[in-house]
């Protein structure tokens, strides 16, 4: 089942969000949306353990402006549940554009309607490899090398933009997608629910879920 609401934030912000099981058998993703803050997370592996982490740890960050205290917020939720998950949090800032903050291969795009520029950097093996200049083989991209469960200070990736819009993302989506399919969408009337449907209609194999902020 598709989902997606649009929810105006006072006069400046609209956030639009959807989420697809896929062929996947259960939807492990999972987004939540506070005050000022804005939450996707993807539990790790195909079980309803994966599901019931990611929505705790995305409930539990939605509650705080700040996004790093978000995920270890997250994580402390987790330590009653069996599952795990990666997240990324976004906070609009009072002044204009959000900071970002994530763990694991969950992804955040800033859009200016023109240009996207991805505001994350994937945690996993073959990230930590191409950074060294070390060729890589597929299946690396799907090796997580930090989780909500492990977050700490010094592990969680941070960010900033000015853009007036973010995209916050699953590998179901940015993987059948890539760049090139998320920036024309993101170029036109960006909406959580086209990015989702895109990604299923380019045959993606996993869990799809996006949230839109503008």
């Amino acid at each position: 089942m598709l989902i997606d609401r649009t929810m105006p934030l006072g006069t400046a912000l609209t956030v639009t969000h959807s989420s697809d099981r896929g062929p996947r058998k259960h939807n492990a993703d999972a987004y939540a949306v506070g005050r000022r803050t804005f939450v996707v997370a993807d539990g790790v592996g195909d079980t309803a353990a994966a599901g019931e982490a990611a929505w705790a740890a995305a409930r539990a960050a939605a509650l705080l402006i700040d996004p790093v205290s978000a995920i270890l917020a997250a994580r402390d939720t987790l330590q009653v549940h069996s599952g795990d998950a990666v997240i990324v949090v976004a906070v609009a800032r009072p002044e204009g554009g959000f900071d970002v903050a994530w763990a694991g291969d969950a992804r955040a795009y800033a859009s200016n309607g023109e240009d996207l520029v991805q505001l994350t950097t994937d945690h996993t093996v073959a990230e930590y490899f191409r950074s060294r200049g070390t060729p890589v083989v597929p299946r690396m991209e799907h090796v997580v090398t930090n989780t909500v469960r492990h977050a700490t200070l010094q592990n969680i990736g941070r960010a900033s933009t000015r853009a007036g819009c973010v995209a916050l993302v699953s590998d179901g989506v940015y993987g059948p997608l890539g760049y090139n399919g998320i920036e024309a969408i993101m170029s036109g009337h960006a909406t959580a629910e086209r990015l989702v449907r895109a990604a299923l209609y380019a045959q993606g194999t996993d869990n799809a879920t996006a949230l839109v902020v503008s």
